[in-house]
């Protein structure tokens, strides 16, 4: 089974080699990577890592009219490994994708629904887990506290993204989901959620949200580490919205995303240890890696020097972990929304 997974990423080197190693170890085959106007040396691990024959790397410099993501998008959708693929994901490097079934690879969930043509992903939210600075250390063994397994808001939280066969049924790519359905191939879709149910039609061809409440994990989640260390996000912040005008992300951003109700650690047992080893010990990448840890405490120490940033991280350390809302309370959000 041929899986492409197609990642936007800036200045995100020193995450890189993590993410690879886990997707790598989940049965991702072929990795379609953009890169946008780093300057922590991302782009140049990308091109030691193509010359390895790990991925492919193709830069996406700005200006972007529509941001990043959408002009790399646009670019992945004529490239040969999204032709190639038998399936494919469109994902960010702060998602990692957590199988429950079998040896926890994407051959056994693809199994456990015979006849799927699309499994709609659902994000898992980990919390920051009170950790401020930020240590090279992987992340999925530093945040492994997360949102309860039903939350009923915010609605964010039930977004998922979409891994979906490439059978002709759509003509584009999405951050979240396929677009540009093909009328005469609807009927044929069979799309399912992450314990397995099937989702209805509408879900077919619109919505990059389901149901919130609901525990949607039994076969699969997506886990999403959107906060990281508080001075990690000070830089993701510094960095911008990836999808529009590149503005900073607040204290909204963070509570919405801030859960750590429970604790999980199944993402472990999908062990990337020795393939995570395996990239470690090639002295360009190597090299490179610790030049990107490096850039970010020196980025850090630059925005600490400007009384905006000094202020966000002021009120990121007074909030505490957001409070995982009562389902009355969720639906008396929802009806203000629609306006009863």
């Amino acid at each position: 089974m041929r899986v492409t997974a197609v990642l936007t990423v800036r200045n995100e080197g020193a995450f890189l080699l993590e993410w690879l190693a886990h997707h790598r170890a989940i049965g991702i085959t072929d990795f379609l990577v953009f890169s946008n106007d780093c300057s922590d040396g991302t782009d140049a691990m990308l091109d030691r890592l193509q010359a390895m024959g790990w991925l492919t790397h193709v830069r996406n410099p700005g200006p972007h009219d529509e941001g990043p993501h959408w002009a790399a998008l646009k670019q992945a959708d004529r490239h040969p490994l999204v032709k190639q693929a038998d399936w494919l994901i469109v994902i960010d490097i702060d998602e990692f994708i957590n199988v429950h079934v079998g040896n926890r690879t994407l051959v056994d969930l693809v199994s456990a629904l015979p006849g799927a043509t699309a499994i709609a992903l659902s994000w898992r939210m980990f919390g920051n887990s009170g950790v401020v600075r930020y240590e090279d250390a992987p992340v999925t063994e530093t945040f492994t506290r997360a949102a309860p397994r039903q939350l009923n808001w915010p609605w964010r939280a039930a977004m998922f993204k979409t891994l979906f066969r490439n059978d002709g049924s759509y003509g584009k790519l999405g951050v979240h989901r396929p677009r540009s359905p093909k009328a005469e191939r609807m009927a044929d879709q069979r799309w399912f959620d992450g314990s397995g149910n099937a989702l209805p039609p509408t879900l077919h061809t619109e919505r990059v949200f389901l149901d919130p409440g609901r525990d949607r994990y039994r076969l699969v989640q997506l886990n999403h580490y959107a906060l990281g260390a508080v001075e990690s996000f000070l830089l993701k912040s510094d960095r911008g919205n990836a999808f529009a005008n590149g503005e900073p992300l607040n204290v909204d951003y963070w509570v919405d995303r801030n859960f750590a109700q429970e604790e999980d650690r199944s993402i472990l047992q999908a062990d990337s240890r020795k393939i995570r080893a395996d990239l470690q010990s090639d002295p360009v990448l190597k090299d490179l890696h610790r030049a990107a840890v490096a850039w970010r405490h020196e980025r850090f120490r630059i925005l600490m020097a400007e009384e905006p940033w000094r202020a966000l991280f002021g009120r990121l350390l007074m909030t505490p972990p957001s409070r995982a809302l009562s389902r009355e309370e969720a639906e008396s959000v929802w009806k203000n929304r629609k306006g009863r």
